[in-house]
């Protein structure tokens, strides 16, 4: 992680000393998520779940060398269906969990490819996101899920650049520490004596296109 905070000071010094050479566009970004909300505890399961993301975003590039970075500011939703486990026997909590929050992503990128018409990026970087929507969701009356006001993760893609505006990307948006945790309300079955202090995390496949201007 430092060394990846280390390169984007570096290719934004050298935008900073550079500014001939330097490029900024601004755009719009969209795409889906693909959750994967698993527990620490094993006891939690989620199946995949569809959610979209969509905002502004700006990116510095540097040509001669293929250097750059981009950073967005995106409303992001995801959610996730929350099954349990008793005695070896599946259970549906009937509990949905929908995260909603302003994530803003910083990618340190490195591009090659055919000049303006197309190109390959790879990309990585640090995700600060904010919990817009609720926080807690009730689980059987007896235990509550709660997810975090702030979280922090890393991105990790991949994509396309056509005719110098265009990008289709692939990426994945990992979890840094947990997404939520689930406390009890009251220890009245075997399910929520299972659950108590189980810690969750949300992850995502992200397909996105962004066109700058």
């Amino acid at each position: 992680m430092k060394k990846i905070f280390a390169l984007a000071l570096v290719a934004l010094g050298m935008m900073t000393s550079n500014p001939a050479q330097a490029q900024i566009k601004f755009g719009l970004k969209g795409g889906l998520n693909i959750t994967d909300m698993s527990m620490d505890s094993k006891v939690l399961d989620a199946s995949n779940r569809t959610g979209f993301f969509i905002g502004p975003s700006v990116k510095f590039t540097l040509p001669v060398v293929g250097l750059g970075i981009d950073a967005s500011a995106l409303y992001d939703q995801r959610e996730a269906k929350l099954k349990g486990e008793v005695s070896g026997y599946e259970a549906d909590l009937n509990t949905k969990v929908k995260q909603q929050a302003i994530n803003i992503p910083v990618n340190l990128r490195y591009t090659f490819g055919l000049g303006d018409i197309a190109g390959v990026y790879l990309a990585a970087g640090p995700q600060f996101g904010f919990n817009v929507g609720d926080k807690n969701f009730d689980m059987l009356k007896a235990a509550n899920y709660k997810l975090k006001s702030t979280n922090f993760s890393v991105n990790v893609g991949a994509g396309v650049t056509l005719i110098n505006h265009l990008e289709i990307g692939f990426n994945y948006n990992i979890a840094c520490g947990k997404t939520g945790e689930v406390t009890g309300k009251s220890v009245a079955t075997e399910t929520i004596k299972n659950l108590l202090d189980s810690e969750g995390k949300s992850n995502a496949w992200q397909i996105s296109a962004a066109y700058y201007f």
